[in-house]
């Protein structure tokens, strides 16, 4: 474990890249990430109800 200022200037350093990202990036990544989740056949957990089409 890193300890002293050395550890305090990583945790900043990272903080600041994480904040740099936009919010639409993270939200678009997020998206990306349930829709590869919801194609995988494989996938554990509850399955999402598919809605009716109305015609």
């Amino acid at each position: 474990m890193i300890e002293g200022p050395e550890a305090f200037e990583r945790f900043n350093k990272t903080m600041k890249a994480v904040i740099a990202v936009p919010h639409s990036v993270i939200k678009e990544r997020i998206e990306k990430a349930r829709k590869e989740s919801l194609e995988n056949p494989k996938r554990r957990g509850p399955k999402p109800k598919i809605k009716p089409k109305v015609s």
